[in-house]
């Protein structure tokens, strides 16, 4: 994510070609992302076609600027029956395609065994339909029967797809491990504001949050397990000792709202749950420091848009993030990260340690030369992440290469 992937007017031409974009349950990041290709790739001469459930056209709106909207009932959940009607479906939708992309493993499965014919043995497929693109935008962070059941998906995935792109390192070098014909790393990019907060924009939001004198601890998430809420929490009853408390405020809606807002009531944290906001750039101009406190995160949208904004950033060392700010894995080393010359454009955390997320943040909070040096190295940082042209120059490329 560190280099541009096409030079200014290096743009590839698809007059015609003829792409399926496949989508499972969507209400955020993904499906953001699928809109942005899709119009890309219209724009730049491809006749799309998004499947998906109804109500991601609902909220998404694809069936514009060319691009078409079919849908189909794909779930969210392992559904036997609904799933054998829905790749029934696919494979009549897909049949006129040059290319099908799909975005998720469930969506990605699901179109393999609609673009393929299964072969003698155990989970072979060969090659029975248009070339298959299959980016993954989750880690399976489930247990049981579920994590068994997308378990087979990967395998699925890996033997099924010409090509499949990993939102992080860990799952690129999954699909390595399962066998996948080739594997590379897929560009999310954030749209890029037409405009930044002014100035007044912090003294604005700080006003009206009531926030005074105290730091303000920003966190923009959707209020789910995979976000690590509850960690923050437990770190918030750290800050809370401090003179004056922070306050925290947290961005978004989801399932645990209730759960959290109960136990911030309970412990008198100072948390703050503000619900979805239309204003996220301007409060990030007004916090001090921003949180991602998630258990795995892929690329981020929130992240890029931290960067943008040039603030101080504390996040957990998991999935995507560390390559978005600068960290990188060391030839050899397993795990283990090295620093590049951009890797302090955040402080890096462990995931599910509390104290060290505590400490973290209060270094920033306490050290005002960090926090500038933070700052100005995310920005310089968002400089070098990918634009939704880079991402639909890479599409192009892998889709010209697969049909032609």
């Amino acid at each position: 994510m560190t280099e541009r992937h096409a030079a200014a007017g290096d743009v590839a031409k698809l007059d015609g070609l003829r792409v399926a974009l496949v989508l499972g349950t969507s209400a955020g990041g993904v499906g953001r992302h699928v809109r942005s290709v899709a119009f890309g790739l219209a724009g730049r001469g491809a006749r799309v076609v998004v499947c998906g459930p109804a109500e991601t056209e609902e909220t998404f709106r694809f069936g514009r600027h060319g691009v078409r909207f079919a849908a189909i009932d794909l779930a969210d959940r392992p559904r036997p029956m609904s799933d054998a009607k829905a790749v029934g479906r696919l494979r009549a939708m897909l049949r006129g395609a040059d290319v099908v992309h799909a975005h998720g493993l469930r969506a990605g499965g699901l179109a393999a065994a609609a673009c393929a014919r299964v072969a003698p043995g155990p989970l072979r497929l060969s090659r029975g339909g248009a070339p298959l693109v299959v980016t993954l935008h989750n880690a399976v962070i489930a247990g049981g029967t579920t994590a068994m059941a997308y378990a087979a998906l990967e395998r699925v995935v890996a033997l099924g797809a010409d090509e499949v792109l990993g939102v992080s390192p860990d799952l690129e070098d999954r699909m390595r491990e399962l066998g996948a014909r080739s594997v590379g790393h897929a560009l999310v990019p954030a749209p890029v504001p037409r405009s930044q907060p002014g100035p007044a924009a912090r003294s604005d939001l700080r006003a009206e949050l009531g926030v005074g004198e105290r730091p303000l601890i920003l966190t923009v998430a959707r209020l789910a397990d995979q976000k690590g809420l509850p960690l923050l929490l437990d770190a918030a009853k750290g800050w809370a000792r401090r003179t004056p408390p922070p306050l925290v405020a947290i961005v978004g809606n989801g399932p645990l709202r209730g759960v959290l807002q109960d136990r911030i009531d309970r412990e008198d944290l100072p948390v703050r749950l503000l619900g979805g906001r239309g204003d996220v750039p301007a409060l990030l101009a007004a916090a001090d420091v921003t949180v991602v406190p998630s258990l795995w995160e892929g690329q981020p949208l929130i992240v890029q848009e931290i960067l943008r904004t040039g603030r101080p950033l504390v996040a957990t060392r998991v999935g995507g993030i560390p390559r978005m700010v600068g960290a990188v894995r060391a030839p050899g080393s397993g795990d283990a990260l090295v620093h590049g010359p951009e890797s302090e454009a955040a402080l890096l955390v462990p995931p599910n340690d509390p104290a060290a997320l505590e400490r973290a943040v209060s270094r920033v909070l306490d050290d005002s030369a960090l926090a500038v040096r933070l700052g100005a190295a995310a920005a310089e940082r968002a400089e070098s992440l990918p634009s939704e042209s880079d991402a639909v120059d890479q599409l192009a490329g892998i889709y010209l290469r697969l049909a032609g």
